[in-house]
């Protein structure tokens, strides 16, 4: 009789959480790290419960088709500003975000993503509308 024993590495079996996939963006000269919602579940969650926002950090939205679409802070204790991107990275708008509310910000036109920073990120880098973000063609599909 024959037996095999199947060993494998210990952090394939360790229950530890994965860090949120992230992808590194350009806009202008301005170098940022967004961690990556492209699943409805993660669209949901967003930055919920958070406390705190690295600097340069934010989250990129990634939306299944281009259309008209609403951000809002249910739950969000970080104030931020939100740029809704068309699909070739461009810029439509820029909406200010108070913590905690539940009045949608609404893309100026049909929008492919949303980029949430922590608030006056967009103002502090002199990015404003027609600007394009640089790196979205490393993102993933939206699901």
């Amino acid at each position: 009789m024959i037996f095999i024993l199947l060993l494998l590495p210990a952090q394939a079996c360790a229950d530890t959480p994965t860090s949120p996939s992230v992808i590194t963006l350009r806009i202008l000269d301005h170098t940022l790290t967004a961690e990556i919602a492209h699943t409805p579940a993660a669209r949901e969650k967003g930055l919920m419960h958070r406390s705190a926002l690295e600097q340069n950090r934010g989250m990129l939205f990634i939306f299944p088709t281009v259309d008209i679409y609403g951000m809002w802070m249910l739950n969000t204790a970080i104030p931020l500003s939100v740029a809704f991107l068309d699909e070739q990275g461009i810029i439509l708008n820029i909406a200010n975000m108070a913590p905690f509310s539940t009045v949608p910000h609404y893309s100026a036109k049909p929008a492919k993503y949303a980029l949430e920073m922590n608030l006056g990120w967009f103002t502090e880098k002199g990015i404003t509308v027609g600007h394009q973000a640089h790196g979205l063609d490393q993102a993933p599909v939206a699901e």
